[in-house]
């Protein structure tokens, strides 16, 4: 065989056991409270947030990291037609698909930030909503309307797509682009005395205290409301018939207006004040500002009567400590947001609380609008919109449009008088946009990253350059302590030390370094017909290299082979801290099982032992069992069993489906079936949520979190559940690292940063010819990537 690869260049970055726990983001309660006549009112379900397990806990700082207080799904990284499309020459499509449903394509042509790195950017528009792909481009092939759509998953249509000219479409698709969700934000604010317990006497408060002002005039500015040319957030400002003042700020491009109850109007007579009901009752997210010790009354849901409001934001302020302490409610049905609450949930960097209470909302409510209520909503007017858009289109389909014609075509070769035409076409075409993109931006109502965030912090993802002007091309690597091991066609390098000798590259490098374990070993594949898996002790390479002896040749290795593993062209190592090491061999359809040998004498306990260390490494391993499977895996991962007497499994993909084979019985279980003609497995990575296994698998553009049930009888059920999610990457990853909290996807020359708690994007990065050379997830959280510049080498700081 020519290619050899590991099973994942991440293979070995899932998530530690206990790191990953969704209790961080609150576990769902049925709250019951009691109003002030004493009557037992039922809250409902709601996931309550308090950072710590003991709501009483002392109120000290806690220690949390700045970094991961991120805008989920920001808009100046989602809103791509109004960034790269509105007032730029681009193509639309309409087509319907083979249920006759309408859709419309958009396509164009963009380098992004200016890095030299031209990349065709398509969105679809569908009744579902809309999706959205990067693909590579290539001067001397032309990508047409039909490979896009089949890059999204879109085979069969009706009718060929046919262009349309008409440059008022940029307007349409402006306005169904807008139905993802607004770029200003209302939130309410409500002033709650200690041992208020019902709406009708929290929204009586006529004025707030001194503390309260003091949180208003962190939130934001005090504005007066008439004659206020800004986001009002439903708000009078022509006739004070809504308040005289109110509170305003801008984060991060985003407008914010808070409906502040002791600023809204308060009638005497009125005890329920509707006016003040009326605003925060219809707000998706309100901020309790609640008095008292910690001993008082605790605030639940139940006392506000509202069904629109989904997100409550408990804050109680310690004049003592000057300190604000977080509690947050969310509905059960509204999707898991961040950044989660540190322990305990105090702050005495008031600006640092501020950032992480907008950061908390705007999260939140972005959230809410997953929730099946207001996404069928947005579905059903999204739908409406492109039928509307649809028919109004249909009677000049055979005017103003042409059936087919390539992405990259600008009609080269046509008549000169067509050439003008179609120039002339473009800049109507251009000046039109552009006009809309002014007017949405004096609207209020573009998606920016101008406005400064409050403080400044540096990205966990941001690259320190630690080599350049490296010599060699590199395969890949993995970290030796503080050093790199790196694969390359000059064999295998540690930094500028020759450790090995080859005449091809190592394509396979993995090293493997065993928790509190005398010696470490490493483990790689060699190339050719002899391909094999070898085994070496880090020690002696370690003397060697301190005792300045030549590099191994070839011939050198022969005695570190492992038996059996000839042909092998993929394998996986389990590198969490379980109980013993793993390692799989693929050969063809084969899977051999190997571990490390250990020993339990007697009166010692189950904790495994290793036996004393022999003069080969090669020794150390055992051949335990061969299991055969239906066809050749591509992809193949390790899972630990969630207890330890229960059966490990094997993640492998092949064909067009997840399997999970019972290393045990050897028996084979579906997972996930792929819906899609071709498939490009990426990765299976295991991470462990609560110390139970669950599986982010990535193909194509698509990853989709599994959770991996109990063992039954030797055998596992993987069933759907309230955690399970799935995403679209925007580019077709080659490679994925997970480094909690984030998953990192890697293509030619770009890098794409999610959370894995709930699949949402955070930030987005050009790096021309980016190469994912090693990563390593142990306690210094790093990831080494090779770029352009210089061939230079770099690595994302420790925060990571």
């Amino acid at each position: 065989m020519k290619h050899f690869c590991s099973s994942s260049v991440s293979e070995d970055l899932g998530c530690r056991r206990g790191d990953f726990s969704r209790k961080h983001y609150g576990s769902v309660e049925l709250l019951i409270s009691s109003d002030a006549d004493g009557a037992i009112q039922r809250a409902g379900r709601f996931r309550v947030e308090n950072g710590s397990s003991d709501e009483n806990a002392t109120a000290l700082p806690g220690t949390w990291r700045r970094t991961d207080v991120h805008l989920e799904n920001p808009e100046y990284h989602t809103r791509w037609y109004f960034k790269y499309f509105l007032g730029q020459v681009h193509q639309n499509y309409i087509g319907n698909d083979a249920e006759k449903s309408p859709f419309f394509l958009s396509v164009t042509l963009s380098d992004q930030n200016n890095q030299r790195v031209p990349q065709y950017r398509a969105i679809l528009w569908r009744k579902t909503g809309t999706q959205k792909i990067c693909l590579p481009y290539s001067p001397t092939k032309t990508l047409s309307v039909k490979s896009i759509l089949s890059a999204m998953n879109l085979d069969k249509f009706e009718k060929g797509p046919r262009e349309i000219f008409h440059p008022e479409i940029q307007k349409d698709l402006l306005v169904l682009e807008e139905q993802e969700g607004s770029v200003n934000f209302k939130f309410g604010v409500l002033f709650a005395k200690d041992g208020q317990l019902t709406d009708d006497e929290m929204f009586s408060n006529e004025i707030g205290s001194e503390p309260f002002q003091k949180f208003l005039n962190l939130l934001g500015d005090t504005i007066t409301l008439k004659g206020w040319t800004g986001y009002r957030g439903g708000l009078d400002t022509k006739n004070d018939t809504t308040g005289i003042h109110s509170v305003y700020t801008v984060y991060q491009g985003h407008e914010i207006m808070f409906h502040v109850s002791t600023m809204l109007p308060y009638s005497k007579e009125n005890k329920q004040q509707v006016e003040r009901k009326r605003h925060i009752g219809n707000d998706i997210v309100t901020i309790v500002f609640q008095e008292g010790e910690e001993s008082s009354p605790a605030f639940k849901p139940s006392m506000i009567r509202s069904h629109f409001t989904h997100i409550f934001a408990l804050v109680r302020y310690d004049q003592q400590n000057d300190s604000y302490r977080l509690k947050i409610f969310s509905e059960e049905s509204v999707p898991l947001f961040g950044p989660p609450l540190p322990t305990p949930p105090v702050f005495t960097d008031h600006q640092e609380f501020r950032d992480f209470l907008l950061v908390k909302l705007i999260n939140g409510e972005k959230a809410t609008l997953e929730t099946p209520t207001f996404a069928q909503k947005r579905r059903r007017t999204l739908d409406m919109l492109i039928r509307s858009l649809h028919q109004d289109l249909m009677p000049d389909l055979h005017k103003n449009m042409l059936n087919r014609r390539s992405f990259s075509d600008v009609l080269p070769e046509s008549p000169k008088s067509a050439r003008k035409k179609e120039e002339a076409r473009q800049a109507e075409f251009v000046r039109i946009g552009q006009a809309l993109k002014l007017k949405s931006i004096v609207r209020g109502d573009a998606p920016s990253s101008l406005a400064a965030s409050g403080i400044c912090k540096k990205e966990p993802w941001e690259p320190q350059c630690f080599c350049s002007n490296f010599p060699h091309e590199a395969v890949c690597a993995d970290p030796w302590g503080q050093a790199l091991l790196v694969s390359t066609d000059a064999g295998v390098l540690l930094v500028d030390v020759l450790v090995f000798l080859h005449s091809r590259p190592l394509e396979a490098l993995q090293v493997t370094l065993l928790f509190h374990l005398i010696s470490s070993s490493a483990l790689f594949m060699s190339l050719g017909k002899d391909a094999r898996l070898f085994v070496f002790r880090l020690s002696a390479l370690q003397k060697g290299l301190e005792g300045k002896q030549t590099g191994k040749s070839r011939s050198d290795c022969r005695e570190n082979k492992l038996e059996k593993t000839k042909g092998c062209h993929l394998y996986a190592i389990n590198t969490h801290h379980s109980r013993e090491l793993r390692i799989v061999v693929a050969i063809r359809n084969k899977l051999l099982l190997i571990t490390r040998k250990h020993n339990k004498p007697s009166g010692v306990s189950s904790t495994s032992l290793l036996s004393p260390l022999s003069e080969s490494p090669v020794e150390e391993f055992q051949y335990i069992r061969e299991i055969c499977l239906s066809d050749s895996p591509v992809v193949m991962t390790l899972v630990d069993g969630p207890a330890e007497e229960s059966d490990n499994l094997i993640c492998v993909a092949y064909r067009h489906q997840f399997d999970m084979v019972n290393e045990s019985t050897g028996e084979a279980f579906r997972l996930h079936h792929v819906e899609a003609n071709r498939v490009n497995f990426v990765a299976a990575i295991d991470v462990y949520e609560d110390g139970e296994a669950g599986l982010l698998l990535c193909y194509n553009y698509s990853c989709i979190y599994k959770k991996v049930c109990p063992f039954n009888g030797g055998s596992f059920l993987v069933q759907p559940s309230a955690s399970d999610f799935q995403f679209c990457w925007n580019q077709a990853p080659c490679a994925i690292v997970c480094a909690f909290p984030y998953l990192l996807a890697f293509t030619t020359d770009s890098m794409e940063i999610r959370l894995v708690v709930n699949g949402n994007l955070v930030h987005t990065a050009v790096v021309p010819q980016l190469q994912l050379v090693a990563s390593r997830v142990k306690f210094n959280q790093k990831i080494c990537t090779r770029f352009h510049l210089e061939t230079s080498w770099a690595e994302a700081s420790s925060d990571l």
